[in-house]
């Protein structure tokens, strides 16, 4: 492969790991979302046009996103500790579950193929779709959150999940401990911590897991990309403020459903792409 130590084609990987971070930066200012539920989609169309072997593809994106996860999570938890929205008795119950779940999924995730690591992606992608399409904020399972073993199930899901799909807590955590009976502004805040707890083991382990891996792109360490990881947090950050600017501007729940519309139908083509 030795268009990868081209500088045109450095040049222009470059360029679309920028454009990804302005991507997620725009959709997490307008939706509320966090970055790994865009960043993973998109890099999952855009490195095939650099001739990413397939097998590394999905892997690949994932690893980049956890990493990208690290620093704005940092970010986000220290902004909603100061406001005081974090529950602190939630937390130190849940992450014990939540890191057994991490390591359980990041293992998976670098065992299995590529291509079993895509539809994991699509078919939870496609429910998180369903559940911004079709349910709102007030939509309850419970009125009480679980303790003990219900809720270390919980975090256990939330951590393999979210360890698979190359996201942080927020886009599973938040609507699970809302339907479990978390008040949606302490499981927001909560939320911002477990992408703390999620993207640093996980990222550790897509590193390992890919450590002396073929055909992957130049500045890798492991399945995390190096020029993916300086450009999109950066690019990420300068571009929420403008998703925030929009989203005072545009009515939120057209937003919520044309972003519900654009994760199935990404969670449908990669589907597709599988069985054809």
């Amino acid at each position: 492969m030795q268009h990868l130590s081209d500088p045109v084609w450095l040049v222009a990987l470059a360029a679309a790991m920028a454009f990804t971070g302005l991507v997620s930066g725009t959709l997490a200012g307008l939706l509320g979302v966090g970055g790994g539920i865009v960043i993973v989609p998109v890099l999952f169309n855009v490195l095939p046009l650099f001739g990413i072997p397939e097998a590394v593809q999905m892997k690949l994106a994932v690893g980049t996103s956890l990493a990208t996860i690290i620093p704005t999570s940092i970010v986000s938890a220290r902004k909603h500790q100061a406001k005081g929205a974090i529950d602190g008795a939630l937390l130190r119950a849940i992450w014990p579950s939540m890191i057994i779940g991490v390591a359980l999924g990041t293992v998976a995730a670098i065992w299995l193929h590529g291509a079993a690591l895509s539809a994991v992606f699509a078919v939870i992608a496609l429910l998180v779709a369903l559940n911004m399409g079709f349910t709102g904020v007030d939509f309850k399972i419970r009125d009480v959150t679980p303790r003990g073993p219900g809720l270390w199930g919980i975090g256990g899901f939330i951590g393999a999940v979210s360890a698979m799909m190359g996201i942080g807590g927020g886009t599973v955590g938040v609507p699970i401990l809302s339907m479990f009976g978390t008040p949606i502004r302490s499981a927001v805040a909560t939320a911002s911590v477990f992408g703390l707890i999620i993207s640093i083991p996980a990222t550790a382990g897509f590193i390992y897991g890919g450590w002396g891996v073929p055909d992957l792109p130049p500045f890798s360490i492991g399945y995390v990309n190096l020029i993916g990881f300086a450009l999109i947090v950066p690019s990420s950050i300068l571009a929420t403020p403008w998703g925030v600017h929009l989203a005072h501007t545009i009515p939120p729940l057209m937003l919520k459903r044309a972003f519900a519309v654009f994760l199935a139908i990404t969670a449908v083509r990669m589907i597709y792409s599988l069985v054809t």
